[in-house]
Parts: structure tokens; sequence; C-alpha cells
């Protein structure tokens, strides 16, 4: 949410942002309803001061002119009463609306309409070159026997997914590694839950306009969230945080529900794009944006320093205008390579997201003159399981189908080199 006053003396820059972003809002409208929200109020507080005025006058009135003050003072007060729908629908309304303008993105963010118009800032690693055909990575999990999909596709529908035997604990050795690598760089550790209220996804920017994203547990005010950003995001809501509290970083591991609505026919095997998943997730309360551009280069060197450890290429990407969310005023992409498919795909994205969530979450702080600002938050994947086991298995795969143990991760797979 952007601060009302700004928006007011900065509509072309808003304007823009909404353009730029692709959504939906009539900044007319907004403008409309918030002028005459405060012609309503100023109405409002005159029939109140009159009223008072009234009131004051009563006691010291003689006899014949106390009734008619007394009739005024009644028929200002049903005025005032007949005032309080139309005022309430107005501030609903201009609520509602508010809570669909996006942020503005940081300068030099480029401009464009979806993921193909992201900018390629640099490749990291070696890409594996093989002397012999490589299997895609759901050859390599059946293989192996590691994985049943047919029969979680029998317990849990399509787009679920199973695994089995040194799988299992190898997608455990990993969010263990990611938990452990991020607390010994002072991200305190947070296990919390998917379950959430609607508000906590309203705070967070994923409604509205997410709402065909998310399970809602029928008969129940509850919701299962799809990063643990969610909950982590209104765990302050409402306080006002002494300053020297700051900055709160936290990897918070959780499990993670997504519908994958609008997604039918796309990455339909395997583990790409599965139903539920466990994510380890970066999350970072501060102070202001020189501050928080800070933390992003070290929330970003955090995921590439995890993806070198597990000895996987990628390539960090700038994502664009279109491809960045209504929230985030920069966003950096990190897509790891998949040699069966020849090319990079997304497994973490890193996101500056200003004071945009903090003032829909009324998550404040006082500076050292004692004055009440709006904290600045950012978040980034450390790792997302299954989804990085996609990359793992087909960049390490050897020509007898083991599969490579990186040193990083052989403590928590009983020493071994070697999978398979």
């Amino acid at each position: 949410m952007l601060d009302l006053k700004f928006i007011r003396d900065n509509p072309a820059a808003v304007r823009q942002a909404i353009v730029s972003k692709r959504v939906n809002l009539d900044l007319d409208e907004l403008l409309k309803l918030d002028r005459e929200l405060m012609e309503l109020r100023q109405r409002s507080q005159a029939l109140q001061a009159e009223r008072n005025a009234n009131a004051r006058a009563v006691p010291r009135a003689s006899a014949e002119e106390k009734p008619a003050l007394i009739e005024k003072g009644k028929a200002l007060g049903e005025e005032l009463k007949e005032t309080e729908p139309a005022l309430r629908a107005h501030d609903d309304a201009l609520r509602q609306l508010l809570l669909r303008v996006p942020n503005i993105p940081l300068p030099g963010v480029p401009e464009g309409v979806d993921d193909s118009d992201n900018v390629e800032l640099r490749r990291e690693g070696r890409v594996p070159s093989f002397d012999f055909t490589p299997l895609d990575h759901a050859a390599l999990l059946e293989k192996h026997g590691w994985a049943d999909p047919e029969r979680v596709a029998r317990v849990s529908g399509s787009r679920s997914y199973l695994l089995k035997g040194e799988a299992a604990l190898l997608e455990q050795a990993i969010l263990s590694f990611a938990l452990t690598f991020l607390s010994e760089r002072g991200f305190t550790p947070l296990s919390t839950t998917a379950l959430v209220r609607p508000e906590t996804l309203v705070a967070t920017g994923h409604f509205p306009g997410g709402e065909d994203q998310v399970y809602k547990l029928e008969g129940l005010d509850l919701m299962l969230a799809g990063t643990a950003e969610v909950p982590v995001n209104s765990l302050y809501a409402g306080e006002i945080l002494p300053g020297e509290d700051l900055p709160i970083a936290y990897a918070a591991i959780s499990g993670a529900f997504r519908s994958e609505a609008g997604s039918a026919g796309r990455d339909v095997r395997g583990l790409m794009r599965v139903h539920e998943f466990r994510k380890v997730e970066q999350y970072v309360i501060c102070r202001d944006q020189t501050e928080a551009l800070e933390w992003f280069d070290t929330l970003l060197g955090n995921a590439e320093a995890i993806l070198n450890a597990l000895e996987l290429p990628y390539r960090v990407v700038q994502n664009c205008t279109g491809d960045m969310g209504a929230g985030k005023a920069l966003m950096y992409d990190i897509e790891t390579w998949v040699p069966t498919e020849q090319l990079y795909r997304e497994t973490h994205s890193c996101s500056y997201l200003g004071d945009w969530q903090a003032r829909r979450t009324g998550l404040r702080y006082k500076d050292a003159g004692g004055k009440v600002q709006f904290a600045h938050t950012l978040n980034n994947t450390g790792i997302a399981v299954p989804r990085v086991l996609v990359p793992f298995l087909e960049n390490h795969q050897q020509p007898d189908g083991r599969i490579h143990i990186p040193a990083a991760l052989q403590g928590y797979l009983g020493g071994k080199g070697f999978i398979g």
C-alpha cells in the first residue's frame, strides 16, 4: 500500500506504475473517491462542531430560547447520523482501491510485459557437458525407485509428489543444509505454520488479486500460505518496534501450498510445479531504503552461495516491471540450469518491497529521534524443494546413473559422495 498523500501528490508516477505492472485499477476513480471522502469528513466535522456549539449554548439560553436550541441539537444529531453510512461506504471503497495500488519500481528497473523481457545480469557456475545421454529428473527418480507418481496421484490427485529412499533423505538434507547455512550467517531459524488468516494474505499483497492461487479451508477462517513470508510478515502486525531492534532477519522453514491456477498443461511431468512443497525463506524487516538495498545484496548473495555449495550452475536476471508483482520495488530471479531442457529455470526470487507491506500490516518502528516510521521488508528464497531437485539430480548424474553429492551436503547424508 502506498501513502495516500504520496498518491495525491504524484499521480503521474502512480499511473505509470499501474500501466507498467499491468494492474487493473482506475486511478481517477480512486482520486475521486478520496476527494468525496474528504468532503464528507469536512461536512461531518462541521456538523459536529455546530452541534457542540449548540449544546454549549443550551445551559446559557433563556427559557424561551431553550426549546428551539434543543430541537436544533436533535436535528443536527440526525443529520450527523445520516452521514455515517456514506462515510463508511466511501472509506471501505477507497481502502479496497488503495489495496490495488502497485508499488513504484526503483529507477533502472527495465520496462517489460512478462518474463521474456527480464534482463540477464550474469551467469555463474559450469554448465555440465555429458559424454552420455542424460536422463531428465523424472526418469532418474524412476530409475532408482525414488518416486511413485501413480500411487500418490490416487491419494492426492495431480501435481502431488512422493519421494522414497535416498531421494527423501536428499530432500531433507538440502533443507537442513540451507537452514544451517543461513543460521550461521546470522539469520534466526524459524519453523512456522502454513495456516494463516485471510488478512495475512492481504498484508503481504497476495490479496486482492491472487485468491485463485490459495487453498481455503472450508468452514474455517483459515487458508494455506504459499510461502513463509505470509505468516512471518504479520508476526509484528500493528506493533511499533524499538528502532534498535531492527533489522530482524529470519530463515523461516514451512510447508507451502499453491493451487497453480492457470498453469494447466505446464510442467506436468515430475517435480517442477507441484501443489505442496517445502521451503526455507529469507525474510528481513529493516529501517529504510538505504539499509534495505544492502540487505537485498545480502539475501541474493546467500541464495547464490547456497547454489554454489550445491555445485549448481545458474544465472541472475533482473525482473522487468510486468514480471515483478504489484508490491515489488526491485526484484531479481535466480534461474538454475536444467540440462535436459537446455535452459535455466527459476528457483529463487529476491524482492524488495519498500514500506508497501508494512503499511498494510501497520508495522512501524521508532527512529533515533523518536519519530514513528513504517519499516521496510525484503524476502528471498533460501531453498525450495522439491523444485531444486530437478536441476540437482540432472546436473549431478553420472554415466552409471548415480548422483554425485557435493561436499557441503555429504555430512547430512552420512558422508556419502554418491547416491543411487
